[in-house]
């Protein structure tokens, strides 16, 4: 009987401390979480989630644009980059039906995230495929033959492994990028099922826009998978992901605060009308802070509140008062 397959890999001094540290950001922010319903806040990252991602394969649409594409609005865009976002939106929509070890829900994924854009989502491929940096060929994918045994293979390793999923996920990824088993797509579907295991692991990661970190490092991405495929050993790019997965973590915390602070200005709003230093008081803020004002602003701007004197903004008489959609976002289902 042949020995299961197991990914090389190995463990340095530099990824054990992450996962540690990781670990203690994740218990931080799972007690902001605790603080507020942060459905908007998950909406928010979810879409900075698949804007990043988008943005990583070439796609120029904005959080705003995507923003629209998910509320059904018209958006002036190039119809594949609309494409993109439409069968992104729905990828995540279905997310937490999926298993990270099933491959048949790995191809149903690949078959949202790509439909309309391949002539065949959800296969794998039947040619041969090279990752390219510019005019220069950085690597050759294993021949298409050699695809489906090696997902297999990949598929039973993450199901019976024993390692942490911070680990597991990063070497998973790292695998896939390395089989690239799909004719195109196989960024975006790399990203998508490492969140994927990493919210098995704990949900709030589904949540954490690690997407938008990993675009704006592109370069070292790649410079890590590199690094990775000449050394036969993705510990490059394990400790790439978990810089990435911890540097994302104070965003969602900051934006978990914002929306805790969100939730309590509208139930403060709930019973009567207040002012902004009456507010304040209510946050127990010692200003009007710069993090006050932009969530006043957005609240604001999303017809939550209102002015009691919408013609006379800055009148010393001024308050501010829930709307009908503010007091929707209070009830229970929301």
């Amino acid at each position: 009987m042949s020995k299961p397959y197991t990914p090389p890999y190995s463990l340095t001094t530099a990824i054990v401390s992450l996962v540690a540290q990781i670990g203690e950001a994740v218990g931080r922010l799972s007690a902001l979480e605790a603080a507020t319903t942060s459905l908007r806040l998950r909406r928010i990252n979810r879409i900075r989630t698949i804007q990043g991602s988008l943005a990583i394969e070439g796609n120029t649409l904005s959080e705003a644009q995507i923003t629209a594409i998910l509320e059904g609005k018209r958006v002036i865009a190039p119809p594949r980059e609309i494409q993109e976002a439409r069968n992104a939106i729905k990828a995540y929509e279905r997310f937490t039906q999926w298993q990270p070890s099933a491959e048949k829900d790995l191809l149903a994924a690949h078959n949202i995230l790509m439909s309309g854009l391949l002539d065949a989502p959800g296969q794998y491929r039947s040619g041969g495929v090279g990752v390219m940096a510019g005019a220069e060929v950085i690597h050759m994918a294993p021949p298409a033959k050699r695809v489906p045994p090696l997902m297999r293979d990949l598929l039973h390793w993450l199901k019976t492994t024993s390692e942490h999923p911070l680990i597991a996920s990063s070497v998973f990824h790292y695998e896939f990028e390395f089989i690239h088993p799909f004719e195109d797509g196989n960024g975006r579907m790399g990203r998508l099922w490492q969140t994927l295991i990493l919210s098995q692991w704990n949900p709030l990661l589904a949540h954490i826009p690690v997407e938008t970190l990993i675009h704006e490092h592109q370069q070292e991405y790649y410079a890590a998978l590199n690094r990775s495929t000449q050394h036969g050993d993705s510990a490059a790019f394990i400790e790439f992901m978990l810089r990435m997965i911890l540097d994302a973590t104070p965003r969602a915390q900051s934006g978990a605060q914002s929306g805790a602070q969100s939730e309590s200005i509208l139930h403060a709003l709930a019973s009567a009308p207040l002012s902004a230093n009456e507010l304040i008081a209510h946050l127990k803020l010692r200003s009007k802070t710069g993090a006050f004002k932009r969530i006043m602003k957005e609240l604001l701007d999303n017809g939550l509140i209102a002015y009691t004197f919408p013609d006379k903004p800055s009148s010393r008489l001024q308050k501010y008062r829930l709307t009908r959609k503010g007091q929707s976002r209070l009830t229970p289902a929301n």
